[in-house]
């Protein structure tokens, strides 16, 4: 029998190391090895409010994660926690399956205040389980019965959730059933040109897909895109490029599936991503803020796809009072004080202090995103060469060059980040882009000191990848820094 360490009292053991550190062993020790956060982030938040979480150790940090894009409002923002209180106080049941509850009612009116003009008026909204990747699911059940058609069309570097369907279209999975597209970027441009020529190439190659015959792909059921893809490296849609998809699929009667899952509820300095190119998509997955920090998840879609039977689609916790009342305040909140305009006006102020910084650290090779989703791509400014004479992933026909990645050095980044207080995310093709997630409530103050912590994080990083990168020419290897995993595993 394993005998663990007792936590009987911890008020009394909080702030202690012994405390601090036998949580993070017994976690080590228990739970599964699919764990991630908790690899790159070992820390034992106990309390929160806004922009800062505070460890069991009594370290504060500055958490630009905001649970993924989940909390729109920060941690604990008062009128979420009253929102919450006001249901566990008036003993209305907090499991209600899809019955229509006061609660329900009350987010499906300000859900519904805030969705793009052209589908508010004709939307239906169906509750799935309480996961991104559930509405996501659902999604693809709709159209494919509005339509009679099965297959799906996604695009490369895609994040869509982790069940079979969604994983099937996001980029890391394959299916006979998804067909893949490329995804319009500047940096690591797809056909090697960038900007609006790339974009527009990227719009030709769709076309040709659905239109030719002979090019293997019948057909889809709905097509599915983020406007601003977030796992895949913080890479905006084309306004005038979105704008095109919706027209290809709009002749084609291929319902148009937007996945605003992270994008959604002002992050990106619109209320909905979508906004930014005036795009009506016909479908819309909606998960993370919604909530107001809580599990929630909604199909939004227009009423003439309302076709499929009495539980094509369903799940037992798609009823959850204490989500919905928080995701009510959440959205009221957001529209009320004009966050997204918020994000928009904030996003763009850091975005430009992290590109001048950019301009003398050539390890940052391309910093970018949309209101406060935030993206700085790490590569290695001494990258080898070919022996052609062309830098590694040089563009084939032509333009500036994009310098290998550097994933080590982004992890690297995101440690040093953790030990100066700041919480960051990595993600993209190749984990190599530092992600910035911070809740609309951010302060001028705190959006300064999170640049400040995240520049100093950069310069100790590169720092110490040029060091690395002198000991390996002189002995012909290379030692990685241990994580704190590993430290603590060695002692």
């Amino acid at each position: 029998m394993t005998v663990t360490e007792p936590v009987s009292d911890e008020r009394a053991c909080a702030g202690t190391p012994a405390w601090h550190e036998g949580i993070l062993r017994r976690q080590s020790a228990r739970e599964s090895a699919a764990r991630t956060y908790a690899r790159a982030l070992p820390i034992v938040p106990v309390r929160a409010r806004g922009l800062t979480v505070e460890d069991a150790d009594g370290r504060r940090y500055l958490d630009c994660l905001s649970g993924a894009g989940t909390l729109a409002l920060g941690h604990n923002h008062p009128v979420v926690l009253e929102a919450v209180r006001k249901v566990l106080d008036s003993g209305a049941p907090l499991h209600a399956l899809d019955l229509a509850t006061p609660v329900k009612d009350a987010f499906v009116t300000e859900l519904f205040r805030t969705l793009p003009a052209g589908l508010a008026e004709r939307a239906r909204v169906q509750f799935c389980g309480p996961a991104g990747t559930d509405a996501v699911e659902a999604a693809f059940t709709l159209v494919r019965a509005a339509t009679g058609r099965t297959g799906i069309a996604a695009f490369t570097g895609a994040y869509h959730g982790m069940t079979a369907g969604a994983a099937a279209a996001s980029g890391h999975a394959a299916d006979t059933r998804v067909t893949r597209l490329p995804y319009p970027q500047d940096y690591r441009c797809p056909f090697g040109v960038g900007g609006a020529r790339g974009a527009e190439l990227a719009a030709r190659f769709t076309e040709s897909v659905l239109d030719d015959p002979k090019s293997g792909v019948p057909l889809p059921a709905g097509l599915i895109v983020e406007p601003v893809q977030g796992e895949g490296g913080v890479l905006p849609a084309p306004d005038a490029w979105l704008r095109r998809i919706r027209q290809l699929t709009a002749e084609r009667s291929v319902p148009l599936i937007a996945d605003e899952i992270q994008t959604g509820v002002g992050r990106t300095g619109a209320f909905w991503a979508v906004q930014h190119s005036g795009v009506v998509p016909d479908v819309m997955v909606l998960s993370k803020a919604i909530g107001g920090s809580l599990p929630l998840a909604v199909v939004v879609h227009r009423d003439d796809l309302d076709v499929w039977e009495p539980g094509a689609h369903a799940g037992t916790f798609r009823g959850n009072q204490l989500a919905m009342a928080a995701g009510t305040a959440t959205l009221a909140y957001v529209r009320e004080n004009r966050l997204a305009e918020r994000a928009a006006h904030l996003g763009s102020r850091m975005l430009a202090r992290l590109r001048d910084l950019a301009g003398h650290q050539p390890c940052m090779g391309e910093v970018r995103g949309r209101g406060l989703m935030i993206g700085v791509e790490m590569v290695d400014p001494e990258g080898e060469t070919r022996g052609d004479g062309d830098r590694a992933g040089e563009r084939p026909m032509g333009g500036s060059a994009p310098l290998p990645p550097a994933p080590a050095l982004a992890a690297a980044v995101q440690r040093e980040s953790l030990r100066r207080g700041l919480i960051v995310e990595l993600g993209g093709r190749h984990d190599c882009v530092v992600r910035l997630l911070p809740p609309l409530t951010i302060s001028d103050e705190q959006a300064e000191a999170v640049l400040d912590r995240l520049a100093d994080a950069i310069e100790a990083a590169a720092r110490d990848h040029r060091t690395d990168d002198g000991a390996r020419n002189r002995t012909g290897r290379h030692d990685h820094p241990r994580t704190p995993q590993d430290a603590r595993a060695a002692g």
